[in-house]
């Protein structure tokens, strides 16, 4: 049997997909697995051991279509769902199997604050896909594989708190003044990770302590800061692609929320048996809270309150309990 399955982006909804791909492999015999993704997003998958071929689509999706054609697939799993996957689907006219994407109940619970979520991570739903060929969640949690070239910097020996300042939205980051009263409070050495966007940001952060405080936003890559965080004794992140990394390299994760949320059905996933501990923060009693599936440039309200409200002594407060365990 041969599966094509489909997730264009970002990083975090392609770490989210792992299971599938791994239970898809692994229980079905023989199978063969290829995966489609945007040709930006092919590190964050490059490694995975349970794929056999990668394809990757770029900008003229005709090509892309072309190329897979060749393949005669036997189905092709869904994991996106948007106008470039169902035209992928119709050209290439095989069976297709698909995860329930809850849209509309996103949108009641964004717009309207009415939560009829189904109870079921969105990693879960999406191996529940595969149910018709046989396969089952395993309770093993996500998967992050780094290439054995990679060599990721090593900080602090004694051991360090991963801060992941970044997010694809601003609505999903804590203001850079929380960010540096969270440093200040915070009595542990700190590596900053983010991307390019970050390092001005990090910059300033690192100077609230620079002999305790180390920014690597944009010097790295992908994979660097993959193990940056896979070494770290703490991780706290907002709501991207980096908190599901730390999540797959079982790190005691501190997740922080804003526009988005844990009743979207993307909080942290860890594997059944995990020891890791997990602390979401998230302001309580904010009725204007999840305002949007991915995160929006600007407050809609205007007070950004589930950020400007977060408890931070509170994140402390854990990030030492889980320093200690």
């Amino acid at each position: 049997m041969r599966l094509l399955f489909i997730r264009f982006s970002a990083i975090g909804d392609i770490v989210l997909a792992s299971p599938a791909l791994r239970c898809a492999k692994q229980q079905i015999p023989g199978v063969e697995i290829h995966f489609l993704t945007k040709k930006s997003m092919k590190a964050v998958s490059e490694a995975n051991p349970y794929v056999d071929q990668f394809h990757y689509f770029d900008k003229d999706l005709s090509a892309t279509i072309q190329e897979l054609k060749a393949y005669k697939f036997d189905y092709i799993i869904d994991l996106h769902k948007n106008l470039r996957s169902l035209r992928i689907r119709l050209a290439l006219g095989v069976p297709y199997l698909s995860y329930n994407k809850l849209s509309i109940e996103k949108f009641l619970l964004t717009k309207f604050h009415v939560n009829k979520m189904a109870d079921r991570h969105i990693s879960l739903r999406s191996v529940d896909a595969l149910a018709p060929l046989g396969v089952v969640y395993d309770g093993k949690g996500l998967d992050y594989f780094v290439p054995s070239e990679a060599k990721g910097p090593t900080f602090f020996p004694e051991g360090y708190v991963a801060l992941v300042i970044g997010a694809s939205y601003a609505t999903k980051k804590l203001p850079l003044e929380s960010l540096q009263a969270l440093c200040v409070q915070i009595p542990h050495p700190i590596v900053l990770v983010g991307g390019k966007e970050e390092k001005e940001d990090g910059d300033a952060l690192a100077l609230v302590d620079p002999s305790r405080i180390v920014n690597t936003c944009g010097t790295y890559s992908l994979h660097e800061s993959a193990l940056m965080v896979a070494k770290a004794r703490v991780v706290i992140s907002h709501d991207t692609g980096m908190l599901y990394i730390a999540c797959a390299f079982e790190k005691n994760v501190i997740a922080i929320w804003g526009a988005t949320s844990p009743a979207l059905q993307v909080e942290p996933l860890m594997p059944a048996d995990s020891k890791a501990q997990v602390f979401q923060s998230i302001v309580p009693d904010l009725s204007c809270q999840p305002c949007s599936n991915f995160g929006t440039k600007t407050c809609p309200k205007g007070h950004f309150a589930c950020m400007k409200k977060q408890d931070l002594p509170e994140i402390v407060r854990q990030v030492d309990k889980m320093w200690r365990d």
